[in-house]
């Protein structure tokens, strides 16, 4: 992912680009590059770097709240953070907070429960997965009630039908469906693992995905820049199983997809000449 930013980031005209690297691995070319190293505190390193930023944009995960702590500090530090807001990406990074909004606003999404609070009626199989997590962190099929599971985790109604994504962008209050993406999703003796996506493979042929993101992004006030949701395609409609509030690894893919810098359509560089393409090229990405 931060491969394929640096390409789109250095592509727009008088952008100068700073990231940081880990000192065991390769410096990307052509950006100032500052290593972390073991014992450094990379906190303080990226807090001066937004103060001198004019834009900022992070990858990063919900989990323990580091991409909500990182948006914070760009913000503060006065960066414009291209992405969600902290309070879009504090009630996402909920998925009990998330799927409550969702129903709120009749979005259709799995019940989500504490582990406690599973209905004694309610016959499986099951999702759990942590509250807070990311991907397929931890994330678990069982077909009885499960059990032994930590206190930080939810359980779902396991929901059948197609793995997919949505590759969103989110401008006051609106949303744009960039590209409607197949998700690969394994399991393994009980355990989810994901193991990329066709980005653009799928249609949206009735709008419906459309509308969904839609929707979404008028449920939950302040998710703007590009985001994603993954959905579950059944013969009811899409149901609506998490929303990302960061970039995803979609967008490893998603110029290919597109045929044009997905950057153009974001308000800080988009001028109104350049709109995507109705029609989607569909294009493999692996971890």
């Amino acid at each position: 992912m931060r491969d394929a930013m640096l390409v789109d980031l250095r592509d727009i005209p008088g952008m100068s680009v700073a990231t940081t690297v880990d000192d065991r691995l390769p410096a990307p070319d052509g950006v100032d590059a500052r290593p972390i190293a073991a014992g450094d505190d990379p906190w303080t390193l990226w807090r001066a770097m937004a103060a001198a930023a004019d834009i900022a944009w992070i990858v990063a995960p919900e989990t323990d709240g580091a991409l909500f702590s990182l948006a914070t500090l760009c913000a503060d530090a006065g960066a414009r953070v291209l992405g969600p807001t902290p309070s879009a990406i504090a009630l996402t990074t909920s998925k009990r907070e998330t799927a409550r909004r969702l129903a709120e606003a009749r979005i259709a999404t799995p019940a989500t429960y504490p582990l406690g609070a599973l209905p004694k009626g309610l016959a499986g199989p099951f999702v759990s997965k942590p509250d807070d997590g990311a991907g397929c962190d931890d994330t678990r099929l069982w077909e009885e009630r499960p059990f032994a599971l930590p206190g930080d985790h939810v359980v779902q109604p396991y929901v059948h039908g197609i793995a997919a994504s949505l590759t969103v962008l989110g401008a006051g209050g609106g949303a744009r469906l960039l590209a409607a993406n197949r998700q690969h999703v394994t399991l393994d003796e009980g355990a989810f693992a994901f193991e990329g996506l066709a980005v653009g493979a799928l249609t949206d042929d009735d709008g419906a995905l459309a509308e969904l993101a839609d929707a979404v992004a008028a449920a939950i006030p302040g998710l703007d820049g590009l985001f994603g949701i993954d959905v579950v395609l059944t013969e009811d409609g899409p149901v609506v199983i998490e929303v990302n509030p960061r970039m995803t690894t979609a967008y490893v893919g998603l110029r290919r997809s597109l045929g044009i810098n997905p950057l153009r359509l974001l308000p800080p560089f988009a001028d109104g000449s350049v709109a995507a393409p109705g029609r989607t090229l569909a294009v493999e990405v692996r971890p």
